[in-house]
């Protein structure tokens, strides 16, 4: 879509500074310079922004990447990542996998222990596990499990029984895991913090994971310190397998809500480090932040997509054709390069950069040309949306948003574009992102904000979420047609003919438009130098569990 067509660029440059011509060293591209001059390691805690409370710290009810990244020093699965992605030995010092690919038998490490000095065993893999599937927990991620014999028939109450779950403590330091089909990203699965274990204890105590108190973790840090809206405290686990490893005295968490208090403590030296994942530097200041603090400052393009969600089973969006207008009626050029200005990528697709394909990068192998922005076929589609529903106006419509000056600033530059090209006016709402993830899954909403990042390397971590009634998919779509294919491509051990399937299955997403993509992350962050070992991965986790401060 041509910018000549619209506007509103106006509004846009009133929203943003325009400062675009700088760019950064090349060096600081991506990730920090790890290397060591001789400098001395000193004792040094470690600071940085969550923006907000975590959704909860158990595992079986993570969500989010607040609770993903306290998640990543508390707790530790069968395997971790290291910093350039390869699935590597944690709890698990081992594996076998047999013949067919069907089952995986891990060894859990002999000195691995829980942060009150109980051992870590199979069993405690076992019971979380099941913990996550039993439909009492009510576990949104549950489906990250049905790669395993039985899991979606227990979750989905089809089995009365969790024995019979193919996850099995053949004794306490030997776990058994029978999957359905061959699945290549298995391993990768299991560093994510859904397959993370939970110590056995919390059947007695409901609350457990509310208090810093109750929270015994297995990570390379446990909980010192939780007031809750205001700051968390992390400290080394002296239990620790690798305790020789952890460097830091403490990991320090500050919950600013403003991106600019954030950055101001920062440029005060109260954090050691801001912006993505979870804290924000003002879109406005990007610009000077990449000259003047150059040495600091990072960008990096990762494997998550930023949207919006419609709610399919309200009016108006029950109409795929109002869905459609919507979507192909703002200019998501002129977002990244007027409002967001990190070097984020227009998307036309789900699946962003980054994620496997057959033999190269999915997004190269399936372009992402699934939709147009087209305003005038957009005013059509919106009139015989409207028509088909029998209204005569556009009704009242609200987007929703996580409290964000991000967020804020991107919705107000598109209901503009909505305004101008569509004639459609829409508000907007910011909620505190507990509330919206609450809103979220009961469906209490009508256009909201959204961003999801790959939980495994492999398009399936999107696509999955869609299936009908599946436990991510909030918006009310369903499709047998898409649900066939997903079924496919988790059956196939072909990864061509898993691939076209997603491929299939994603063109059908973006046909009946449930999701309005609006572009693939880049994650802006600045850390203070002497800082070494902290680094974002593909995904856009923040790993600090290894990091270190080396004084000059």
């Amino acid at each position: 879509m041509k910018k000549s067509i619209f506007t509103y660029l106006t509004l846009l440059v009133v929203l943003t500074l325009v400062l675009a011509g700088c760019t950064p060293k090349e060096n600081n591209a991506g990730e920090p310079n790890n290397a060591t001059n001789g400098e001395q390691t000193v004792a040094k805690a470690f600071r940085m922004n969550l923006h907000s409370e975590p959704s909860s710290l158990d595992p079986a009810l993570m969500e989010d990447n607040v609770s993903g990244t306290i998640a990543t020093g508390i707790y530790e699965g069968l395997t971790r990542n290291d910093e350039s992605g390869k699935t590597v030995e944690g709890m698990a010092e081992k594996w076998e996998v047999s013949e067919d690919g069907k089952t995986y038998t891990f060894t859990i490490r002999k000195d691995a222990k829980w942060s009150n000095g109980d051992p870590v065993t199979a069993n405690d893999f076992e019971f979380s596990w099941k913990r996550s599937l039993d439909p009492a927990m009510g576990s949104t991620y549950a489906y990250q499990f049905y790669y395993i014999v039985g899991a979606q028939d227990y979750n989905e109450e089809k089995i009365a029984n969790a024995d019979g779950v193919g996850v099995k403590a053949i004794d306490a330091q030997t776990l058994e895991v029978k999957l359905v089909a061959p699945t290549p990203y298995f391993l990768s699965l299991t560093s994510f913090y859904t397959y993370f274990p939970s110590h056995q204890s919390v059947k007695d105590n409901e609350a457990w994971a509310a208090d810093a108190a109750t929270i015994i973790g297995n990570g390379p840090f446990k909980m010192g310190e939780w007031q809750h809206n205001t700051s968390i405290k992390l400290v080394p686990n002296e239990h620790y397998y690798a305790k020789d490893q952890v460097k830091f005295t403490s990991i320090d968490f500050t919950m600013i809500a403003d991106s600019a208090t954030e950055l101001a403590n920062y440029e005060t030296d109260a954090l050691d480090y801001t912006g993505k994942p979870t804290g924000e530097i003002p879109a406005e200041q990007i610009p000077v932040l990449k000259d003047s603090m150059k040495d600091e400052f990072y960008q990096k393009g990762i494997a998550s997509s930023y949207y919006y969600m419609f709610n399919t089973e309200e009016v108006p969006f029950n109409n795929v054709k109002v869905r459609k207008a919507l979507a192909m009626a703002i200019d998501r050029q002129a977002i990244v390069e007027s409002v967001t200005m990190a070097g984020e990528i227009p998307s036309f697709g789900f699946v962003p950069p980054g994620i496997i394909g057959v033999k190269e990068d999915y997004r190269n192998e399936v372009k992402d040309d699934f939709f147009t922005e087209n305003v005038d076929e957009a005013k059509k589609l919106l009139a015989e949306g409207l028509a088909e529903l029998k209204l005569t106006e556009f009704p009242k419509v609200t987007l929703t948003f996580n409290t964000s000056d991000g967020h804020k600033k991107i919705a107000e530059a598109i209901v503009e574009m909505w305004r101008q090209n569509l004639g459609i006016t829409v508000e907007i709402e910011n909620q505190e992102f507990p509330v919206l993830l609450k809103n979220r899954s009961s469906m209490n909403y009508q256009v909201q904000r959204a961003g999801w990042g790959a939980d495994y390397n492999d398009p399936m971590t999107y696509m999955d979420m869609f299936v009908t009634k599946g436990g991510q998919n909030s918006t009310g779509f369903a499709s047998p047609e898409y649900d066939a294919l997903i079924k496919k491509a988790y059956a196939s051990g072909d990864q061509q003919e898993r691939i076209d399937a997603m491929k299939e299955a994603e063109a059908i997403l973006m046909d009946q438009m449930p999701i309005m993509p609006i572009y693939y992350y880049s994650n802006v962050y600045m850390l203070k130098p002497g800082f070494k070992n902290i680094f974002l991965d593909y995904k856009g986790d923040i790993d600090y569990t290894r990091g270190y401060y080396e004084a000059k």
